[in-house]
């Protein structure tokens, strides 16, 4: 059974002035030099990166429903607000890969429709100077779920936009193919039941299932298939909801002895899940605090072709949560840093990006 879940969100007001840096989130600088940069596309190094943006609506009022509604109609009429989120945002991905900002990059808690990531694209773009570096193809679909949100992404490599669609029946379950090279990358993003409507996690098994269930008939059609799942599962590593529904384990040699009858997949963060049991009060290695609890619930699992040299590939060691936190300073005083989050409308407190780490991995493309 899981453990029932309620939404408490951590006291305190971070003292001194924000002026749009953030502690831990000031992006580097971009580059400035077209000839330094080749248009991605070709063989060589890609960052990858999934974020739980936080409730990123658009500049529209769509008259979205409860609990949807809230956000809907702020960013709508609230120009400052809105701006700031998205210049947080993109501060802190244009920082990352020496100032190039990922190269693919999926996305949770978009509002559904393409405003957010046209949004973000071009407060990106503005950041870099390097016009070969602009981000120019993206991708979302509505799943037509509970809320007003869907999963997306966002990349300046090329996308077959004929082969973007969701799994499932009102499920955040999108996938996507890139291209880079001649080779086919195969993203599944998606965005599991929160813990609050869903407390014993029947949700988040099925889409464990489904989830596994697209990449098992992949892997018998082609077991040297490039597939990365992404997302925010809202359960752990070690959650049965991962480990035996999305069959997503941290052993490496079990996943490349994969056979056809059990697939596995290998999930990128189990390192940082064994380093956060290891001294749970001073490990930085988590993606979400709830209720004075560290959460990796963002996580990147990659099938066993990613992990053979061949095509798209990837390195496992590059894991990285990047940090983008606050500490608080009134009691009752984190001796750690966690999480950033916007906030909502009511808020009063400084505001930073989301209340979930970005999650980035390094890729290849071999030649």
């Amino acid at each position: 059974m899981k453990a029932p879940w309620t939404r408490v969100f951590v006291p305190g007001v971070l003292l001194g002035v924000l002026a749009v840096v953030l502690a831990g989130c000031v992006a580097r600088p971009a580059a400035s030099n077209p000839e330094e940069t080749a248009p991605p596309g070709g063989a060589g190094d890609y960052l990858f990166c999934f974020w739980n943006v936080e409730n990123l609506f658009d500049d529209h009022d769509d008259h979205r429903r409860d609990p949807d509604k809230a956000y809907d109609e702020w960013f709508a009429e609230d120009e400052a607000a809105r701006k700031l989120k998205y210049d947080h945002l993109a501060a802190v991905l244009a920082g990352l890969n020496n100032g190039r900002g990922p190269d693919i990059m999926a996305f949770a808690e978009l509002e559904t429709t393409e405003r957010p990531l046209e949004l973000l694209r071009d407060a990106l773009n503005a950041r870099l100077a390097d016009k070969a570096l602009h981000y120019t193809h993206f991708a979302w679909k509505d799943p037509h779920g509970g809320r007003t949100i869907c999963t997306g992404v966002l990349t300046r490599l090329k996308l077959d936009a004929d082969r973007t669609h969701l799994h499932g029946r009102r499920l955040r379950i999108l996938e996507v193919h890139v291209e880079a090279n001649g080779h086919d990358l195969v993203v599944i993003a998606s965005h599991w039941t929160s813990r609050v409507s869903d407390k014993e996690g029947e949700g988040r098994d099925k889409y464990g299932d489904q989830v596994y269930g697209v990449y098992k008939a992949m892997y018998r059609a082609n077991p040297n298939v490039d597939l990365l799942v992404c997302g925010d599962f809202n359960d752990p590593p070690d959650d049965d909801s991962v480990t035996a529904h999305l069959h997503a384990v941290g052993d490496l040699d079990r996943v490349r002895r994969s056979t056809a009858d059990e697939p596995l997949l290998y999930n990128l963060m189990w390192p940082k899940l064994v380093a956060l049991k290891a001294n749970p009060q001073e490990s930085r290695d988590f993606t979400h605090y709830h209720a004075g609890q560290k959460y990796i619930f963002d996580q990147i699992a990659v099938s066993p072709g990613m992990l053979d040299g061949q095509g798209w590939s990837c390195d496992p060691k590059s894991v990285e949560i990047v940090a983008n936190e606050r500490t608080t300073e009134k009691p009752p005083r984190i001796p750690f840093r966690i999480p950033w989050r916007f906030g909502n409308r009511k808020d009063t407190f400084p505001r930073g990006c989301s209340d979930h780490l970005p999650v980035t991995v390094r890729l290849r493309v071999a030649g």
